[in-house]
């Protein structure tokens, strides 16, 4: 079910009180970064903006006359200025409601439509992360819209492995191809991001793309893929073998297994975020294979395929109740071959709510 018009406005309320213990205090908050506005308004054009001040009363959307119907119908509870110029045409209402001082997205907005835009009207003041620290807890509608794109993303995996489309003598790229189909079929709006199919010796590639190599028998293959669902994404990663696994590999997968697991234990409410990727890391420190996990253990979902919270090394904070992150530890072994096993999981209180649900066992085609 699409988000409600409620939920839009309640996150916008969340955002308005967070206005004022902004230092300095703000008046309003510009939001022009397109995923942010879909968040606060549900809109979903290729232009629009959203104000979102002190003052409810002042909310409003700006996007251009391609989008009129759209506008109405997705963000029926704000006012639209329909202009080309969405930003300049909300700091020039601001100016007209007397609103003095407006943060604006510092990662979104360029420098030279920050030059362009001072002195339309109120003061600019940038800010950083103010709706993104918002969407870092998911709310039950986004976890039910999550739940759905993974699991869409386990039936097609599963109808992808049921018709032996895994096999010697197909490419990679055939099977990314057929995966990312299947995802349609099942009712994804988009993929979530071009699906990753890396076989043999491509396996130890963490971010290997799809290419004409043909799956061998005695391959690993590892598939990171997702669905994207009304504008939420499902992330995951399984790693097969053709034929009989030979014992270094499940070697590996045993330990990547074991470290997955520990990591989804992990996710407790509080918990720093770099500890949750410690405590996955020593399981395959333990066994040997420290320098062959390459990468953080795992990163927030929703929105975008990659948000806050970072579970790694160089992450920072603390994990909240209702945030929605991957857990994916790998073991690369250059030449021969790589393991990844990959979840979404809903951060709760009584420990974590596992969205993508096909096993982990190492199934051998």
């Amino acid at each position: 079910m699409p988000t409600a018009v409620n939920d839009h406005a309640r996150r916008r309320d969340t955002l308005r009180a967070a206005l004022a213990s902004h230092d300095p205090a703000l008046d309003a908050l510009l939001v022009t970064d397109l995923d942010n506005v879909r968040y606060l308004a549900g809109f979903t054009g290729s232009n629009g903006a959203v104000l979102v001040a002190a003052d409810p009363a002042h909310d409003a959307i700006a996007t251009d006359g391609r989008y009129l119907t759209q506008v109405a119908e997705q963000s029926s509870d704000l006012p639209a200025v329909i202009e080309r110029d969405v930003a300049k045409a909300l700091l020039t209402r601001a100016g007209e409601s007397g609103i003095g001082t407006v943060g604006f997205e510092a990662v979104a907005l360029s420098y030279a439509d920050h030059a362009r835009l001072t002195g339309t009207g109120p003061a600019l003041v940038p800010t950083t992360r103010a709706v993104e620290a918002l969407r870092e807890v998911k709310d039950e509608g986004e976890i039910a819209l999550l739940r759905r794109a993974c699991a869409i993303s386990d039936e097609a995996l599963a109808a992808l492995v049921a018709e032996g489309a895994v096999r010697p003598g197909a490419t990679e790229s055939q099977v990314a191809r057929r995966l990312e189909n299947l995802m349609y079929e099942f009712g994804a709006e988009a993929v979530a991001f071009e699906t990753i199919v890396a076989a043999g010796a491509n396996s130890a590639i963490p971010h290997h793309r799809p290419t004409g190599t043909v799956l061998a028998a005695g391959d690993f293959v590892k598939i990171d893929f997702g669905a994207r669902y009304r504008g939420y994404h499902a992330d995951e990663t399984r790693t097969f073998v053709l034929g009989e696994p030979a014992a270094w590999q499940r070697e590996i997968y045993d330990v990547v297994r074991a470290a997955q697991t520990a990591g989804r234990e992990a996710l407790v409410p509080g918990r720093d975020v770099r500890d949750i990727d410690a405590a996955a890391r020593a399981v395959i420190e333990a066994a040997g294979y420290g320098e062959q996990f390459l990468h953080g253990l795992g990163h927030g979902v929703g929105v975008q395929i990659h948000e806050a919270p970072t579970l790694g090394k160089l992450g920072s904070g603390t994990l909240s109740d209702g945030a929605v992150v991957t857990v994916e530890p790998g073991v690369y072994l250059p030449g021969r071959g790589g393991v990844r096993i990959e979840d979404t999981l809903v951060v709760r209180a009584d420990g974590p709510e596992l969205l993508t649900r096909t096993t982990k066992d190492l199934i051998a085609l």
